[in-house]
């Protein structure tokens, strides 16, 4: 037992939660270890919103956690695990600001249903975790566990950071151009966006509800496999499969990754043919620049429906990002609101009909143009993640290395809508070669 409680707050998801179902990791043991981590990282990455007698609150909670599952056999998959919830997640018991000045009794509404998921699994909530304004592109304070000039990127940056800073195993994000695959890139720890719709949105503050996704984030590949049986709708396991053909988009798509990032690509791919793996090199989106168009006409148009009560009455307390954001908004129709809403559809076919005619399995390329961009006024460009939310198809980005000074590099991996559990498989195996 000495070296459970010891690595206690570093096990891997899968690790901690079978230790801790188990009782060989007594979880007052494990909080008493997780609180003296908090103490000596959450003030440097600031990942949570300020919470007082958060531990309190979470002894409390555990206990009572322990005296509804007092068998050990019987208690549910993430029995103890703490894990944090986006600032755009209703969750019991606490405020929800969505990273902005408006009034939190403005923004009120019923929990989320990914958070009821995991509390149903035997989670704890450890806090919520800094988001963006609104999910879009405003920052908050918190920083890169991995170099605190940097960003950790957004919009889910605190959820992103509060992983790879060892503060929790498990943290909740949402993603409506890059914001989980990209953050999860700049911090090093894995990201999954799952297929548009299989992680319901119901509790969570919308941005634009035809490209929202519920993500999340985790240390590994094999966590996210965990997480995504508690929170995915219709989730069967994929126990293992023949090794994935993957596909280059080449075109002007690839071509928004910086040199070094491409290089990294380049060196990625020959490791992994080396290894035995299949690569092909296909022509896509050779529009891309039209997409990307649509992409933020469509996100535009959509902010604006949903602030539209709000933006009237606290226009003020909007930051210019956002504020911009929901004017350029308020130029987009109905009709052209439909027409956009089509070329979602329009996209994943193109997509997935050049896998099917190229026997492509998987996407593979830069989870971001490049490492954390320095400084934390802007959270860097999700442009590497726009297609695969655009079209609503499931993706994950893996550690994947640094850029030489200490900064991670990840890579994404985006496979056919619904393909959610083969993707995870076939990243859990990607997963070292990658490293």
């Amino acid at each position: 037992m000495d070296w459970v409680l010891i690595a206690a707050v570093d096990l891997p998801l899968v690790e901690l939660a079978a230790a801790l179902a188990s009782g060989e990791l007594p979880l007052d043991r494990y909080l008493d270890r997780l609180e003296r981590r908090f103490a000596e990282r959450e003030r440097d990455v600031l990942a949570f919103m300020p919470e007082d007698d958060r531990f309190a609150r979470l002894r409390r909670q555990a206990a009572a956690l322990i005296e509804r599952h007092p068998q050990p056999e019987t208690r549910p998959p993430l029995f103890g695990v703490p894990f944090g919830v986006k600032d755009v997640f209703h969750a019991e018991g606490f405020p929800t600001t969505a990273g902005s000045r408006l009034p939190p009794a403005e923004l009120r509404g019923d929990e989320a249903a990914a958070v009821r998921r995991l509390k149903r699994a035997g989670g704890l909530v450890l806090g919520k975790t800094v988001s963006t304004e609104f999910a879009y592109f405003a920052p908050g304070p918190t920083r890169n566990p991995h170099n605190p000039a940097h960003t950790p990127g957004g919009s889910s940056s605190g959820s992103a950071a509060a992983v790879a800073a060892g503060l929790c195993p498990l943290a909740l994000g949402t993603q409506t151009i890059g914001s989980v695959n990209r953050p999860a890139a700049f911090c090093g720890v894995v990201g999954f966006k799952p297929t548009y719709g299989r992680i319901p949105r119901d509790g969570v503050i919308p941005l634009a509800p035809s490209l929202d996704h519920v993500g999340f984030f985790t240390a590994a590949a094999g966590d996210a496999a965990l997480a995504a049986g508690c929170l995915l709708d219709g989730w069967h396991p994929d126990s293992g499969r023949r090794p994935p053909v993957l596909g280059l988009p080449e075109g002007p798509y690839l071509d928004c990754a910086s040199d070094l990032a491409r290089r990294h690509l380049r060196a990625a791919c020959a490791r992994l043919e080396a290894a035995g793996l299949r690569l092909l090199r296909v022509a896509a989106l050779a529009d891309f620049d039209a997409v990307r168009s649509r992409h933020q006409r469509l996100l535009a148009g959509e902010a604006a429906r949903v602030h539209a009560a709000w933006y009237r009455r606290h226009r003020q307390l909007y930051h210019p990002k956002t504020a911009a954001l929901i004017e350029e908004g308020q130029a987009v129709g109905d009709g052209e609101l439909a027409r956009l809403r089509r070329g979602r559809l329009e996209l994943r076919r193109q997509l997935e009909d050049l896998m099917e005619e190229h026997g492509v399995d998987l996407w593979l390329t830069p989870a971001a143009p490049g490492p954390a961009p320095r400084g934390l006024s802007s959270t860097g460009d999700p442009v590497m993640n726009l297609p695969f939310t655009h079209a609503g198809m499931p993706a994950v980005t893996l550690p994947a290395g640094d850029d030489g000074t200490g900064l991670p590099l990840g890579l994404q991996l985006a496979g056919r809508s619904g393909s959610d559990e083969a993707l995870l498989a076939w990243a859990n195996g990607l997963e070292e070669m990658l490293a």
